[in-house]
């Protein structure tokens, strides 16, 4: 029974500990919406888009914990990234070169 409330409790503190840094990011972008994914062994990514366009990811260690800190974070969360969506994310010449620059093998 102690483990199981040491496991949860440490789940809590990572979630809340994520959770400021997206409260942090919707500061400074005013405002934000994300969007959580499973990326296999490594956990979760939390995809961000701040009101002007901004854009970033966090990785959480578990898709429940992910989940817990997009909640307390109060941001609206998307069940995909779709088109409209992604369609509020600002790319400027830094995203072109690097997305190009990956298809040129670069």
């Amino acid at each position: 029974m102690a483990d199981t409330q040491q496991v949860d409790a440490r789940a809590e503190r990572k979630a809340a500990r994520l959770a400021r840094e997206i409260g942090a990011f919707a500061k400074a972008h005013g405002g934000a919406e994300g969007q959580v994914a499973h990326i296999g062994e490594r956990g979760a990514r939390v995809v961000l888009v701040g009101g002007d366009g901004g854009w970033g990811d966090l990785v959480a260690e578990s898709t429940e914990i992910a989940e817990r800190a997009v909640a307390k974070a109060r941001i609206t969360v998307h069940e995909s990234f779709d088109g409209e969506f992604a369609a509020k994310m600002t790319t400027g010449p830094y995203e072109w070169k690097r997305m190009a620059g990956i298809q040129l093998g670069g």
